[in-house]
């Protein structure tokens, strides 16, 4: 059992990158700083594991598995720099037939792709809406290190007037509204869109309100060389945590696993610390919860105002990770042949008839707490860019990010489908790449509750809050007791490894001690 102190300036609740962040800054403030976490690792969902018994020397991402929103000033400040690499190419979008589309910084091949496999009105649709996301991109930069503001304040303030009306609409409406306005005519790139940028991680599908501003969300892409893309990190995600917490730990703050909270104390409505499950007490005069909303709301006597906002966030977890350990890489029908296909974001979509309605039927299927036959995959063979994660024997780290899932199985249970269901999904492999479930050698499956249990995140949501909730509307920093800060991703601006939340709340405790911050 670690040694704590018994008091310390501050205390921040959990270590996921969020949680590190703002440790980093506050111990560099010169405050005394202990991070808490639970788990015997940290890292929260950021956490590069080996995860596969059949395979126990291989690396996977178990939780998160790209770095693609973190604003570039945010490391620039911290002082670190991730080892990031851009793949390219980024998309891929197979079919069951000759079709396909092979996505870089190669323009002009994925125009001739679309030409050819789909319409040049979809190309036309591309070039057009990738041109207005850079734009809002670039406008909305600033916005995320800072306190956020209502929609409407953050349009008058830093978007373009030409755009404001079309980012209000975006953030406020549906994905397929967005991408409607576009023109594409072929739903499979409709689809792809919408799953990927969209619909991943939401308690919604391509009609849902709030569904564009996820979309806009998962366009912020601002890294280095990123292009506007998500990019590995070398070592898998495990490095981002390990390097901030490197840096918080170089400024002082102490770090400490296997030290669960179990409540944020209070003397007449004033923070004072936490005590911890095993008995353990650290006084306090500021804690940093870096934690969900729904834990925090576990944890501590929140004002009624921001309890019944939580109380609003009604969405549990819809997304299912299945990390896979390959033998080999697979073959698809419609390119046999290797051209960077496998280091991709590989779009596994509904063949034939309307794919629009199939996608809203899985998500039916998921809300109504059945398996849906052809959920939308989005699968990734990390290991072709990144081998320092494969063991030995050169096994390939995989994983299926599948959308959507239920939290309950109507008449049954994941323990008891669960096997099952990875089999299915695997079965869908087959069908663009055939023999894939042959390759598999081992599994390791995260239904949305084994979500909740592998990385402490209560109703298996990996965005905490659905990220149709925007901007002000999301968690507060300032949490209305004295002294009681929230720094996760259910904060500004979203959730996903982006680092903004916990950069946020440091800056505010900051000003709020009198301490100013740069």
């Amino acid at each position: 059992m670690a040694a704590l102190p018994a008091a310390a300036d501050v205390v921040v609740i959990g270590s996921g990158h969020n949680a590190l962040v703002a440790a980093t800054f506050l111990a560099r403030a010169g405050l005394s700083v202990v991070v808490l976490e639970g788990a015997p690792v940290i890292g929260g969902a950021t956490r590069t594991e080996r995860p596969f018994p059949k395979v126990p020397d291989l690396q996977q991402s178990t939780g998160s598995y790209l770095l693609g929103l973190m604003p570039p000033e945010l490391p620039a400040k911290l002082g670190v720099r991730m080892p990031t690499i851009r793949r390219d190419p980024h998309y891929f979008l197979p079919t069951t037939g000759e079709r396909y589309l092979l996505f870089g910084s190669d323009r002009e091949a994925t125009r001739r792709q679309y030409v050819e496999f789909f319409s040049a009105a979809d190309w036309a649709a591309d070039e057009a809406m990738q041109a207005e996301i850079a734009m809002l991109r670039e406008d909305l930069a600033e916005t995320w290190l800072t306190e956020p503001l209502s929609l409407e304040g953050t349009a008058d303030r830093f978007v373009r007037p030409s755009l404001q009306s079309a980012f209000v609409d975006l953030c406020r409406g549906s994905v397929g509204d967005y991408l409607d306005r576009f023109g594409f005519s072929s739903d499979l790139v409709t689809a792809m869109y919408a799953v990927t940028d969209g619909l991943s991680g939401l308690d919604g599908t391509i009609d849902s309100p709030g569904s564009g501003h996820n979309f806009l969300v998962h366009n912020m892409c601002r890294l280095p060389g990123s292009g506007g893309t998500w990019m590995v990190v070398r070592g898998g995600m495990g490095t981002v945590s390990r390097l901030i917490a490197d840096e918080a730990s170089m400024a002082g703050a102490v770090i400490a696993t296997d030290a669960r909270v179990a409540r944020v104390t209070t003397t007449d409505g004033v923070t004072d610390g936490v005590a911890l499950e095993d008995g353990r007490t650290v006084r306090a005069r500021v804690v940093v919860a870096g934690c969900d909303p729904f834990t925090l709301r576990r944890l501590a006597d929140l004002p009624a105002p921001l309890l019944e906002r939580i109380e609003g966030w009604t969405h549990r977890g819809t997304t299912m990770k299945v990390n896979l350990a390959l033998r080999d890489l697979p073959v698809f029908r419609c390119l046999p042949e290797d051209r960077g296909q496998h280091q991709a974001t590989i779009h596994l979509l509904p063949q034939g008839g309307d794919v629009l309605e199939q996608v809203r039927l899985a998500y039916e299927d998921a809300k109504a707490g059945r398996l849906a036959e052809f959920p939308t995959i989005e699968w990734y063979i990390h290991t072709t860019i990144d081998p320092s994660l494969r063991d030995a024997a050169g096994h390939h780290s995989s994983a299926l990010f599948v959308q959507w899932a239920p939290w309950d199985i109507a008449g049954s249970s994941w323990d008891a489908e669960r096997d099952g269901y990875v089999e299915h999904l695997l079965s869908i492999c087959d069908r663009f790449a055939p023999g894939t479930s042959d390759l598999v050698a081992d599994t390791f499956a995260l239904a949305p509750p084994d979500i909740e249990r592998h990385f402490g995140i209560q109703r298996g949501h990996i965005h905490h809050v659905d990220n149709a909730v925007a901007f002000a509307d999301r968690m507060p920093y300032v949490t209305g007791v004295d002294g009681l800060y929230a720094a996760g991703a259910g904060c500004h601006p979203a959730g996903s490894v982006i680092g903004a939340a916990g950069h946020n709340a440091a800056m505010r405790v900051l000003a709020d001690l009198g301490l100013g911050h740069d």
